[in-house]
């Protein structure tokens, strides 16, 4: 009896141990997953075995464990190109993290001051920009900081004085600015800006333990060098003048010369001077008194003018620089927002107004969806365009979507074809929220509106057939003559536009669904492993879901040969109905629209054949669009020749056909 209730107690033992150990991994892979959806290019693949589905990442590329806890990160050298996630450092075990010598940009999130049991932080050799933030105060058991080579800019936190165990500060290269905090702040005075003033219990490097290697080198330093990092030969390049080091041009640092360090014995002689200096105001004559108050008014309303016109100027300048509103679990942060001019340098970037005084003050309204809505415009001296906005105010974009979204426009102004409508710019802009697509304009409308709506215009079996071949040469091109190849998101006769004389242009609307899809899923709750489902990075679902197209592709020629909507009021599903008369070539005649006079027998055989081959996938028996486009453009009859030796109606029929 009491070895079985050993036994028991072991096994309950065990299970809490197991349960405790697997509750925690749900989170360090979501951790780790959202890490990857930042990453917009990864040129080695380094985090290609990055599996949201895999709940054990101790096997993932660049990672590390230890008590089936993430522990260390190392991806180095990688050419990774994107944002960091904040959600990265919620792996809270995490004692290493390596990302040296990538393309990571952005500001440094300040949830890196969670990770408790760093270590080591190397984040060198990057393009990070914007601050370091003051909760790396809080990583108490960092030893090694690296955050050289980037573009960090503001003031040094004397915060960094609080780090006990650091031996080693790499901050060389970069745009920081101030002084070196070397005691506590109460001892700088006057020397340091209001930007701390409230807080009394900052220290400096001085109140720290010695640091065995340490490079501020290449920045734009003034001051003094404290005493106690007097040791260290690395503050060459700053705006400081300090013996032999070599300091900036004057013109790197202002205009004026490198700053010289006070001496001890000029600190302690300015404020006796003071105190002994006399007061002369007394003496000062009336004329003098009131002269000196007229410039005194002058010299406020320069200053009022200056405010003026330089919130004038930050409003011009937010075209390059966009800010917008990141929620959060508890507040609304303002975020910078960084616009990758690299990946979009060929790509036309218009602003908010130039689109609404095309579009009529978006008054000019041509579709829409719950994700988005479509305007009409006319570009001054220019091209009729499609303008698709997001329907988003702002507050649901989080700042780890701004690279997909950047990635999407960059994607689809690689696409140049025919039969598929080019995109001509984008539009990003944070006051009001603006995410915009400008699209060249189809003036006929989308096919669905010939189709299925009373307005359209009837489409003769003739015209019909052309925009099937041209589809068909569309996804040719998007499947197998680039690469990556792409695909359309939702390809139904709603994505297809046509033009004056009826070619068809597939546009791809709805790829907000990929990104916002991440923000839904990432925004779940992560506690529950059976409701965490996180998007792969890079669009790579969508990019490879060309079998889901060529079954789209085949339901769309149903539509077209039909006339009817893909899911039916009374009928259902299309494919579903068409089914029988798909298996009897005798009765494939019933599937085609009531509406047409005319058809060609050879045409609806080779368009039963194909939608077949396209909507029933047989032992792994795929078809390709290449194979797809060959078969219809051998077999169909475009020219319209049947239709006319048929019958003199006929003739009429396509005069007066739209």
């Amino acid at each position: 009896m009491k070895g079985l209730v050993s036994f028991q107690f072991f096994c309950v033992t065990l299970g809490f141990f197991l349960a405790t150990s697997f509750a925690v991994q749900p989170t360090e892979v979501h951790s780790l997953t959202v890490f990857k959806e930042g990453i917009f290019d990864d040129p080695s693949l380094v985090l290609s075995n990055w599996n949201a589905l895999d709940s054990d990442p101790c096997h993932w590329v660049g990672v590390s464990c230890f008590d089936d806890h993430v522990i260390k990160i190392n991806i180095s050298g990688s050419s990774i190109k994107g944002f960091i996630a904040e959600e990265l450092f919620l792996l809270s075990f995490l004692r290493e993290l390596i990302l040296h010598g990538n393309n990571l940009r952005g500001s440094i999130p300040k949830e890196i001051g969670l990770l408790n049991h760093l270590k080591v932080l190397d984040l060198g050799a990057n393009q990070l920009s914007g601050p370091i933030p003051h909760e790396i105060a809080n990583l108490d058991s960092i030893v090694k900081i690296n955050l050289q080579s980037n573009a960090l800019t503001g003031n040094l936190p004397p915060e960094l004085g609080n780090l006990k165990n650091l031996q080693e500060l790499r901050l060389d290269r970069n745009k920081l600015e101030g002084i070196i905090p070397g005691a506590n702040i109460t001892d700088y005075g006057s020397a340091m800006t209001g930007m701390y003033a409230s807080n009394t219990n900052v220290l400096g490097f001085c109140h720290a333990s010695p640091l065995r290697v340490a490079d501020f080198s290449f920045n734009y330093l003034v001051g003094s060098i404290p005493k106690c990092l007097e040791y260290l030969p690395s503050f060459r390049g700053n705006c400081i003048k300090y013996k032999d080091i070599t300091p900036r041009a004057p013109e790197e640092c202002g205009g004026a010369a490198p700053a010289k360090p006070l001496q001890s014995d000029d600190m302690k002689r300015h404020p006796v001077e003071d105190k002994q200096k006399p007061d002369t105001r007394a003496s000062k004559p009336a004329w003098i008194l009131t002269l000196e108050v007229v410039i005194g008014v002058m010299v406020g309303c320069v200053f009022l003018a200056a405010i003026f016109t330089s919130a004038h100027r930050w409003k011009v300048k937010s075209r390059n620089i966009i800010t917008t509103w990141k929620k959060s679990k508890t507040e609304k942060e303002h975020m910078e927002i960084f616009i990758d001019t690299d990946m979009l340098k060929d790509v036309m970037r218009y602003s908010r107004q130039e689109l609404e005084v095309a579009c009529e003050d978006f008054s000019n309204i041509i579709g829409s969806s719950s994700d988005s809505v479509v305007y009409k415009g006319n570009m001054k001296q220019g091209p009729e365009i499609a303008v698709i906005s997001l329907c988003n105010r702002g507050e649901n974009w989080m700042s780890c979507l701004e690279p997909y979204f950047q990635k999407e426009v960059a994607d689809l102004a690689r696409l140049n074809h025919e039969n598929i409508a080019k995109l001509l710019g984008y539009c990003i802009e944070g006051v009001p929220f603006t995410r915009m697509l400008v699209f060249e304009y189809a003036s006929n409308g989308t096919l669905y509106e010939h189709l299925h709506c009373e307005e359209g215009c009837q489409l003769s079996w003739t015209r019909r057939m052309t925009i099937v071949l041209g589809i068909a040469k569309g996804l040719k091109y998007l499947h197998t003559e680039i690469e990556p190849p792409f695909t359309i998101s939702e390809l139904n006769s709603s994505a297809v536009y046509l033009t004056e004389d009826f070619s068809p242009k597939l546009v791809e609307f709805e790829s907000w669904k990929s990104i916002l899809t991440r923000f839904e899923n990432n925004s779940s709750s992560i506690s529950n492993a059976d409701t965490l489902c996180v998007q792969p990075s890079s669009l790579a679902a969508r990019q490879s879901d060309i079998q889901g197209n060529i079954c789209a592709f085949g339901v769309l020629l149903l539509e077209i040969i039909s006339g009817r909507p893909p899911v039916g009021k009374d009928k259902g599903l299309l494919v579903d109905w068409a089914k029988e008369y798909l298996e009897e070539p005798d009765m494939m005649s019933s599937v085609v629209d009531p509406a047409l006079k005319h058809f060609r027998d050879e045409d609806l055989e080779v368009i039963r054949e194909v939608v077949i081959n396209c909507i029933q996938v047989r032992n792994g028996d795929i078809v390709t669009m290449q194979e797809v486009c060959a078969m219809l453009e051998s077999k169909l009859d475009t020219t319209g020749s049947s239709e006319l030796k048929a019958s003199s109606i006929a003739w009429a029929e396509l005069a007066l056909s739209c």
